[in-house]
């Protein structure tokens, strides 16, 4: 099978001919349609995540079909599943049995400590794999598998919040701004200074404004949705917001926060982060997506163009979300 391998750090992928694997227990094997390219992926190539074991196959935005099956798999072959970023947990200590496996001190990841969809074939834990409607487009439905859902847990993560900034304007951010906006809130989109593409974007896809990251919101936000990894955009969100509100940090990665005045943290605002996600998270986005009218806006690659998504990404020029096509 084909597959693009990262070696090291900082390295770009190369391609791979491996043989295809066979499920074991509770695995299933998968042969991709399509992968999405996450920004998570270029904190694989930068080894900005700790303890990457290289060499890896980058992907956890993975749509494809069961090929083959181990003897305790909980899905039958021939079913259309997705396969997001968390792999394994391990069911038994205090997050997991709470609820919160996102928190797992043992917790596996696609792309990250497993193999993961930047291939023509996949192995995962069916366990963690979640069943899709055959009719749905393979491409189209990658980004909700982690852009989407980080965007999900975020937004939830906010509460009742009826004005929102959302700082990086990316995959995650048109994917949950269509959401938003279904669910009657206003989005504020803001993005690097002059990136008029991107807030064009933002506009159209449904944000009430769109501006400079480093220009006041035009009034008081509830809530602050940070999916650029920058850190210095979290003292800039406290002083957007209104008294009370929550600047909540969606990414995996971000660099140092830089300090500021106690002031703009006090009269109760608040700073938070998402980590992972869980699979009611994904069950619970899955059926939403089901009934709200989100349209994931997509460039398409080939396989071996995959060095291609990643610079793509890496650079901006992309509005929406980087697919890997297998097909």
């Amino acid at each position: 099978m084909r597959t693009m391998v990262l070696r090291g750090t900082g390295g770009k992928l190369q391609p791979e001919r491996r043989a295809i694997p066979e499920p074991g227990h509770h695995q299933v094997l998968v042969r991709v349609s399509a992968c999405g390219v996450c920004r998570t992926d270029l904190h694989v190539q930068d080894n900005e995540l700790p303890d990457i074991v290289y060499p890896i196959i980058p992907g956890h935005q993975v749509v494809g079909s069961i090929v083959a099956a181990g003897p305790e798999s909980v899905l039958p072959i021939g079913a259309r599943v997705g396969i997001a970023w968390l792999a394994h947990t391990c069911g038994t200590c205090e997050f997991c049995r709470a609820g919160r496996e996102n928190l797992c001190d043992d917790a596996q990841f696609n792309g990250y400590h497993v193999d993961g969809g930047f291939a023509d074939f996949m192995l995962a834990d069916s366990r963690f794999c979640f069943p899709l409607d055959g009719a749905l487009p393979a491409a189209e439905t990658t980004p909700l598998l982690c852009a989407g859902l980080i965007g999900f847990r975020s937004l939830r993560m906010a509460g009742d919040a009826k004005r929102i900034g959302i700082y990086g304007f990316g995959s995650a951010a048109h994917i949950i701004t269509q959401v938003a906006v279904y669910e009657k809130r206003k989005i504020y989109a803001f993005t690097r200074s002059g990136d008029e593409a991107a807030q064009s974007f933002a506009l159209r896809v449904g944000a009430t404004w769109a501006g400079d990251s480093d220009h006041p919101a035009p009034e008081k936000l509830d809530a602050a949705l940070i999916f650029a990894p920058d850190g210095r955009l979290v003292p800039k969100a406290l002083t957007d917001l209104k008294k009370g509100g929550i600047v909540i940090c969606g990414g995996i990665h971000m660099s140092d926060i830089p300090s500021f005045p106690y002031a703009n943290l006090w009269e109760e605002r608040r700073i938070c982060s998402v980590a992972n996600l869980t699979r009611a998270d994904g069950t619970d986005f899955i059926s939403l997506a089901g009934h709200v009218p989100i349209h994931p806006e997509i460039t398409t690659y080939p396989l071996e163009a995959a060095n291609d998504a990643l610079d793509d990404l890496r650079s901006g020029a992309i509005n929406g979300t980087a697919v890997l096509v297998m097909d």
